[in-house]
């Protein structure tokens, strides 16, 4: 995949409340809407697209979701990556995600 666009933004680490819940960190709601109107093209199904995020510096190809509820891009963070930086919930990252 040949990223061409970048967006960075500063959120917090946030587990879903299901039993075996995911950790995500949210898009900015506006930069959400600009990916919205930009790349909605690329969606697959459930509003994945697919993008390359990097945390620190650990770079990984993932898929981002629009969250209907929350209105905006979600990013998993897998267990992988959590390990290999020690984050836990609630912590603040700085996160690119290229499309």
């Amino acid at each position: 995949m040949e990223s061409k666009i970048k967006y960075e933004f500063s959120a917090k680490l946030w587990k879903h409340g299901s039993e075996g819940g995911w950790y995500f960190v949210s898009l900015p709601q506006e930069i959400s809407k600009e990916i919205r109107i930009n790349l909605q093209w690329q969606e697959e199904g459930w509003g994945r697209m697919k993008a390359q995020s990097v945390i620190k510096d650990v770079k990984w190809k993932t898929s981002v979701w629009f969250d209907t509820k929350k209105d905006t891009y979600i990013l998993p963070v897998k267990s992988e990556i959590r390990s290999k930086l020690s984050l836990k919930e609630d912590d603040l990252l700085h996160v690119s995600v290229l499309f």
